[in-house]
């Protein structure tokens, strides 16, 4: 054990009883994971007058964003952030996809914000609604059948490992069972084929196959999809939110890694829930200051209260850079005693590697955000 070093004004236990005048920023390593120091601020890290340059908080009106799937079943997802681990789309697909899918460039996870309807794939068929969350592992054939015209979903490929719960061994003291039992995710319902199904005119079926990010079709004069049975441990898989039961503690505020619902190389993916605060009047309630030192912090809005950012609604997605400081809103700041609970949903993605803007989200940014943590310009922007 390392014993911290201390030095000048500072509080015994981090985020509570901080000095009286101060602001409190945690400068850590590995996504809270790592070495973490404590620095006491006398003003807020965020209380910029200006910045001059490309790096700067984001945020982008997602529901602004119109994909080609959206007015032509043949049409694709649209990107919004991307490095070479992940690419981040939105898909807004109101019709079935009139070909199958496989993805041979990784593994997709889709987080569908509204909608119902359903996803065949060669394991069988998930039913899909809002809230959950839909694993479907490295080029599995699967196709989208919405029933409802309003499907909001964000799709996070990645090209580096599968996209999987925590182990055990990584959720460590918390449990095997936390944050949820995965006897709670639900696998697709298997249905055997029916040969009779065939269609005896000559009908062709499309197998889309992505690929270095192209698209090759293969065409079969069968169903794609022509299983009578499947065994192994490698599936298509869902977990909705309400089924995740966050950690609490009720005398100290816990790090985002706290609320890990995925990992994958290089990024993880937690979700943020309804849940009662901190019952000490010392602690901090709010999230703490903080400069994201080896990851870049996305944050897609699902719905309730977003209580530490002002102005931001469901469907809304932020984006806070490695290097520069984010944390609490004036205003939740100066809430912070009385707020007792949190009633937000929100996924969170981490990305260890610096996320790029695709043009969409660059065409579909609050461009003035970086100036909503001053407080003037917060008040403005309310009234």
């Amino acid at each position: 054990m390392n014993w911290p070093i201390v030095k000048g004004k500072a509080t015994r236990q981090a985020h509570v009883a901080l000095p009286e005048g101060t602001f409190e920023e945690e400068h850590g390593r590995e996504g809270f994971y790592g070495r973490v120091s404590h620095l006491y601020h006398t003003h807020p890290p965020t209380g910029w007058t200006r910045i001059e340059g490309p790096m700067k908080p984001h945020a982008f009106y997602l529901d602004r964003i119109t994909p080609s799937d959206m007015t032509d079943p043949r049409g694709t997802p649209e990107p919004v952030l991307y490095n070479d681990d992940l690419v981040l789309s939105i898909s807004r697909r109101s019709e079935p996809a009139p070909f199958y899918s496989r993805n041979a460039d990784g593994d997709e996870l889709f987080f569908v914000h509204k909608g119902t309807g359903k996803i065949e794939t060669d394991f069988g068929v998930l039913l899909y609604e809002p809230g959950d969350y839909i694993v479907i592992p490295r080029a599995t054939t699967y196709r989208f059948v919405p029933e409802s015209k309003d499907t909001f979903i964000v799709v996070v490929e990645a090209h580096g490992s599968e996209i999987l719960p925590p182990t055990p061994e990584q959720k460590g003291l918390i449990g095997m069972h936390a944050l949820y039992d995965t006897s709670a995710m639900t696998i697709p319902d298997f249905i055997p084929y029916d040969p009779k199904q065939e269609s005896s005119n000559g009908k062709e079926y499309e197998l889309r196959v992505k690929r270095l990010g192209e698209y090759t079709s293969i065409f079969y004069p069968f169903h794609p999809i022509d299983l009578v049975g499947w065994k192994g441990d490698l599936t298509a898989f869902k977990i909705n939110m309400r089924d995740i039961r966050p950690v609490m503690s009720p005398r100290v505020h816990l790090p985002p890694s706290a609320h890990t619902t995925f990992l994958a190389d290089n990024f993880v993916i937690c979700s943020f829930l309804p849940r009662p605060l901190e019952e000490d009047p010392d602690t901090l309630r709010v999230p703490f200051y903080h400069r994201n030192t080896d990851y870049d912090e996305v944050l897609f809005y699902h719905d309730g209260d977003f209580f530490s950012r002002d102005n931001i609604k469901p469907a809304m997605l932020t984006l806070h850079p490695q290097g520069i400081h984010h944390g609490p809103h004036p205003k939740a700041l100066k809430a912070n005693p009385n707020i007792m609970r949190t009633n937000e949903y929100a996924m969170m993605l981490d990305a260890k590697h610096p996320l790029k803007i695709a043009p969409a989200g660059e065409s579909a940014e609050w461009k003035e955000y970086w100036t909503s943590w001053q407080e003037k310009k917060a008040e403005a922007a309310t009234a």
